[in-house]
C-alpha cells in the first residue's frame, strides 16, 4: 500500500477492532485471579475435572518459569561480549514478558474452564502428588539458577542509599 492511498473501509474497521481488542486485553489481563477463582469454584462445586486442573497447573508453572527466567541464559548461550564489571547496571530482561505471561495464563484458565464441560475420568491423588513433586523440583532448580547467576526477577519498593551518617535517603533521581 502506497503512502498516498487512503486505507479501505475494511482496513479501517479491522484496525478499529484490533485497537478495541487491545484495550480490552490491557484492562482484563490483571483479572487472572478472578478467572482462577471462578475456575476453582467450578471444579469444587462439580467435584471433578482433575486432569484438566493438572494440565492447567503444569501450563501455569511453565509460564511462571519462563517469567522468572532471563532472556539470555549464561549457561546455554555462552559468555556474552562485552563482559560488564560488578558495578555496572544490568537490567533484568525476561524470557516471557509480563503482558504475555498474564495473557497466556488467562487464556489457559479460560480454555481449562470450557474443558470442564466434558467428562474425563481420572484418579486425582496421583496427579496431585506428581504435580507437587514437579513443582518443587522445578522451582528448586530455578532458584539455584537465580542464586548462581545473581539475578532477581522482581524489585522490592523504592531504592534508598545510606549516607555518611547511616541514615537512609532516596536515590538522587527519586526527588
Amino acid at each position: 500500500m502506497d503512502y498516498d492511498e487512503q486505507p479501505s473501509a475494511a482496513d479501517s474497521f479491522r484496525a478499529g477492532v484490533q485497537q478495541k481488542f487491545q484495550v480490552f486485553l490491557d484492562r482484563s489481563t490483571v483479572h487472572l485471579v478472578v478467572a482462577l477463582a471462578v475456575y476453582a469454584c467450578r471444579v469444587y462445586v462439580v467435584n471433578g475435572w482433575f486432569i484438566v486442573t493438572y494440565g492447567l497447573g503444569i501450563f501455569l508453572l511453565n509460564n511462571f518459569i519462563g517469567f522468572l527466567s532471563p532472556q539470555v541464559d549464561p549457561e546455554s548461550d555462552g559468555p556474552l561480549l562485552p563482559v560488564s564489571g560488578d558495578g555496572d547496571f544490568k537490567p533484568f530482561s525476561r524470557r516471557v514478558p509480563e503482558f504475555k505471561f498474564w495473557y497466556s495464563s488467562t487464556k489457559g484458565v479460560v480454555v481449562a474452564f470450557f474443558m470442564t464441560f466434558f467428562s474425563i475420568p481420572v484418579f486425582w491423588p496421583i496427579l496431585l502428588i506428581y504435580f507437587f513433586a514437579l513443582f518443587f523440583l522445578t522451582m528448586k532448580r530455578q532458584i539455584k539458577h537465580m542464586i548462581k547467576h545473581k539475578y532477581v526477577p522482581w524489585s522490592w519498593g523504592k531504592k534508598s542509599y545510606l549516607d555518611g551518617g547511616g541514615t537512609a535517603r532516596p536515590a538522587k533521581d527519586d526527588k
